[in-house]
């Protein structure tokens, strides 16, 4: 469950989101996070889905990758921008375990994402609603709807358990 807002103003909700179906997809990009963790990754995953169906995958590689845009997201994006064949993917869902960072947000404003839905806030470098709010600003040619707090706790535990062994 989670607090879902339109994308057009800070701190605007439109109401409480309860998704079976969000359930089941940030389920999956909680699978994707577990497997950048095991990979040494911060555990991030990311599900773009359109027309009901995965169109693209992606969980965090910057450190394998050697590339600092590496994130779960923009994995995502590339994935399923191959898939379509096409860079923009209106009436796309893109899932993700932790609130984007500015350069994500960005990526989807670029694609044109219809709806964000994340798991943990990120209260260092959240850019859809935490620290930031990017994807509200009212200057973008394309808007986001975006829902918070979907399956926030395992998302959250997730990464306070992968940072629980660096320390």
């Amino acid at each position: 469950m989670g607090v879902s807002r339109s994308g057009t103003g800070r701190g605007r909700e439109a109401g409480i989101v309860d998704s079976g179906e969000d359930a089941h997809w940030m389920a999956r990009a909680l699978e994707l996070a577990r497997r950048a963790g095991e990979e040494g990754e911060v555990p991030v995953g990311a599900v773009v889905v359109r027309d009901g169906r995965s169109v693209g995958e992606g969980w965090n590689r910057p450190i394998a990758a050697m590339d600092p845009t590496a994130h779960a997201e923009i994995n995502a994006l590339r994935a399923a921008g191959q898939n379509a064949g096409a860079y923009r993917l209106p009436g796309a869902t893109l899932y993700v375990t932790l609130e984007p960072c500015f350069m994500c947000a960005g990526a989807m404003v670029h694609a044109r994402i219809e709806r964000l839905v994340f798991g943990a806030a990120d209260p260092k470098s959240g850019a859809c609603g935490g620290v930031f709010d990017l994807l509200a600003q009212p200057y973008h040619n394309h808007k986001v709807t975006v829902t918070g707090g979907v399956l926030a706790e395992d998302a959250g535990e997730l990464l306070r358990a992968f940072f629980r062994t660096r320390r």
